[in-house]
């Protein structure tokens, strides 16, 4: 009778026990490597590896900022665009930041992005006047439920040095729209991702496409996870073709990636 008066005032004294109090904000750091960086589909190293990293900042208010960075390829392939020339660009560097707050079930984000090719010259390719710099803004508006976000980016500069060189006309205003979902499989810690999104190049229509992806994860705690992803799209093979080996830097494929994060 002893040893179950203890038991029972030991649980009585877990019920009771305060749980911890939300932290004020969250950090993080992550390092990684990919078979291919895809961004919408589209390879942005010629269909090669790259490495990446980033760092996040969340306050509990729901504003956050956050940084993320790749190496690439396509900026500088550009220069084999006769007549040749020397390009930069060797780094994607993005910057963005926003708000999370929730509205019943559903979760809202809404934020800024700021793509920075480092020490790019895109709009000297070909001799200039084919492309912009490549240095882009968007804002974007997501929402969630449940397992599925919906997002809507919108370009307030030409988007990635796109521009309409045959009638003058900028791509500022284009859009992407982006439904996916992850879902829990239940088995070994693995998730799955589908996605698919549509790019709207304004004043470019040989530029829009719709891309496709279908991503296997697997958490093994500790911060480390893997990812294994089929991804496709139907852009134009001219427009989206390497101007190295003229490959098509939109076909489908599959891309391996690995990332450790490190939470402070």
């Amino acid at each position: 009778m002893v040893l179950a008066a203890v038991t029972l005032s030991g649980a009585a004294f877990a019920q009771t026990t305060p749980a911890a109090p939300e932290p004020d904000y969250t950090a993080s750091v992550n390092v990684g490597a990919v078979t291919d960086y895809r961004y919408r589909g589209i390879s942005q190293t010629r269909l090669k590896p790259a490495l990446q990293g980033g760092a996040d900042f969340a306050h509990k208010s729901g504003f956050y900022v956050g940084a993320w960075a790749s190496s690439i390829r396509w900026i500088e392939d550009t220069g084999d665009i006769a007549p040749r020339t020397n390009i930069d660009g060797p780094v994607e560097l993005d910057l963005y930041g926003g708000y999370k707050f929730s509205v019943g079930d559903f979760g809202i984000d809404l934020g800024v992005l700021r793509y920075e090719y480092i020490s790019n010259n895109l709009q000297d390719a070909g001799g200039g006047g084919i492309f912009k710099n490549a240095n882009t803004t968007e804002v974007y508006a997501a929402g969630t439920w449940g397992p599925a976000t919906l997002k809507y980016s919108y370009a307030l500069t030409n988007l990635f040095g796109n521009y309409n060189f045959a009638t003058n006309e900028n791509t500022k205003g284009s859009g992407y729209l982006d439904l996916s979902g992850t879902f829990d499989l239940g088995v070994w810690g693995l998730t799955l991702t589908p996605h698919v999104g549509h790019q709207w190049v304004n004043n470019l229509d040989v530029a829009s496409y719709t891309d496709y992806s279908l991503t296997l994860g697997k958490d093994f705690g500790n911060g480390l996870s893997v990812s294994l992803a089929g991804v496709g799209t139907d852009a134009d093979k001219s427009f989206y073709a390497s101007p190295v080996n003229g490959k098509f830097m939109g076909k489908s494929g599959l891309v391996a990636g690995v990332k450790y994060t490190h939470s402070f």
